[in-house]
């Protein structure tokens, strides 16, 4: 299984703190919606302008405990286009994040850090969305994330797609 669009450099992930797991979710004003998506906008501490990301949070249909949420989001300084994913404590993280997109294996990412922060516990995984990538996320209807609590078990977390596209389109 090849990596999807994996590139995290220290410029990336220091813009990329424009929304944290934890300000993606708790903070931020929805300011609209997408099919299943929420645009969440907040103004960042010492930032001069709003910033903006596309979030979705869904649980396991047969595990409701089991949540995965989605945050996609252009960087502050507007040259990086990330898809960040936030899973519960307790994944195996050597087996990283794997993608399927409708049922087209797109990869897998690793984990970059496990955060406690307010009430979001959880292990990251991030990634650049380079052209290929935002054009299936785009096109696609179901993203379908997979975590593994095992080696062999892997838990598979749909994520519908529906007005990701014109969400994207619309952040600032």
């Amino acid at each position: 299984m090849r990596q999807f669009g994996f590139i995290v450099s220290t410029a990336c992930l220091a813009g990329a703190l424009l929304f944290s797991a934890a300000g993606a979710h708790a903070q931020g004003v929805i300011k609209a919606k997408y099919g299943d998506w929420d645009m969440r906008c907040r103004t960042p501490v010492g930032a001069t302008k709003q910033q903006c990301a596309l979030v979705q949070k869904v649980s396991a249909e047969d595990q409701p405990n089991l949540t995965l949420m989605a945050v996609a989001l252009k960087t502050a300084d507007g040259k990086s286009h990330l898809l960040r994913v936030v899973v519960p404590l307790g994944v195996l993280l050597p087996s990283g994040l794997g993608l399927k997109i409708d049922k087209t294996d797109i990869g897998r990412v690793n984990f970059v850090r496990c955060i406690v922060e307010g009430d979001v516990h959880g292990c990251v995984a991030e990634t650049v969305l380079d052209d290929k990538l935002l054009k299936q996320l785009e096109n696609g209807k179901v993203a379908t994330f997979i975590i593994f609590q095992t080696p062999e078990q892997g838990v598979g977390i749909p994520l519908q797609l529906k007005g990701f596209k014109q969400g994207y389109e619309s952040l600032p």
